[in-house]
């Protein structure tokens, strides 16, 4: 749960040991198959969020901790996506660990790798790993069940990743007055609700309704600075950009290509940090 750091030698073993060849910036250069880097074919126990609590624990190694949630659209549109990101881990975390030397919010960063599907058509619409500072955060990555599904509709549940986040942790930055961030990335607009049924079996919660995304937001943007990054590899449509900004915040809503993922989280994470108000765990709840 956080103990440990990211070190590139045991990042470059992890590597050598799939396989890998990396850059002088410890991205993956050598050729990728995203069928036989995402090997899982049901979602892993680890990433599992059934009646889960993941926690962000202050330690003598990390005494002031910044969780970070990154959730990844794992739905059949994403695979360049997900080989991007996994692609560009190293770069991220060493670029990090980097700043965190002068820029005080780059201090103590753990990341939660989490996923997001649609809980109206797939097995696993949400996947949640513990928080961690060294490189088991590229071997949770490389357990994320990419299920390639998603529906006809407009959008998927990537809402789902603040409720696993307001819900489903549990993290010592609150108790300092201290938000964590959630960066969510997709490539739709946003969703306008979670349904309760099928939100109930990912987690084995007991709601008394669908959650609304829009009191979903009001509960989580007290624990989290929202991010969403829209992913720029398809057609344009104006309702994904509307939906988001309205949902998150202009100042919250990004847009890249593809292939500059890497920089731009890098970019939110050090950036980001700079409010102080949040709640203890448990302070406004909103029942649903």
């Amino acid at each position: 749960m956080g103990s440990g750091s990211w070190k590139r030698e045991e990042f470059h073993r992890y590597s050598k040991s799939r396989g890998e060849k990396l850059d002088a910036s410890d991205r993956v250069v050598s050729s990728m198959n995203i069928q036989e880097r995402f090997k899982e074919k049901k979602i892993h126990r680890d990433l599992d969020p059934f009646k889960i609590m993941r926690e962000c624990r202050d330690t003598e190694e990390h005494p002031e901790t910044r969780p970070v949630i990154i959730g990844l659209d794992v739905t059949g549109s994403m695979s360049d996506v997900l080989e991007e990101t996994a692609r560009c881990i190293g770069t991220v975390m060493n670029n990090i660990i980097t700043a965190g030397e002068t820029i005080p919010e780059a201090k103590d960063v753990e990341f939660c790798i989490a996923a997001y599907g649609d809980f109206a058509y797939d097995k696993a619409p949400v996947q949640f790993s513990q928080f961690e500072s060294d490189t088991r955060i590229a071997e949770h990555l490389d357990k994320v069940y990419f299920e390639r599904g998603g529906g006809g509709n407009s959008f998927e549940s990537t809402s789902a990743i603040w409720y696993m986040g307001s819900r489903h942790c549990d993290l010592d930055c609150w108790k300092r007055g201290r938000k964590g961030i959630i960066i969510t990335v997709g490539d739709e607009e946003c969703p306008p609700y979670l349904p309760q049924e099928p939100l109930e079996r990912a987690t084995g919660d007991r709601l008394q309704g669908d959650v609304l995304t829009k009191d979903l937001y009001a509960e989580a943007s007290m624990k989290y600075e929202i991010h969403h990054i829209h992913v720029l590899h398809r057609w344009k449509n104006p309702l994904i950009r509307k939906t988001w900004e309205e949902a998150v915040g202009e100042q919250n809503y990004h847009e890249t290509e593809v292939n500059g993922l890497g920089n731009l989280i890098t970019s939110i994470v050090l950036a980001a940090g700079k409010e102080q108000t949040s709640v203890h765990a448990g302070e406004g709840l909103i029942s649903w």
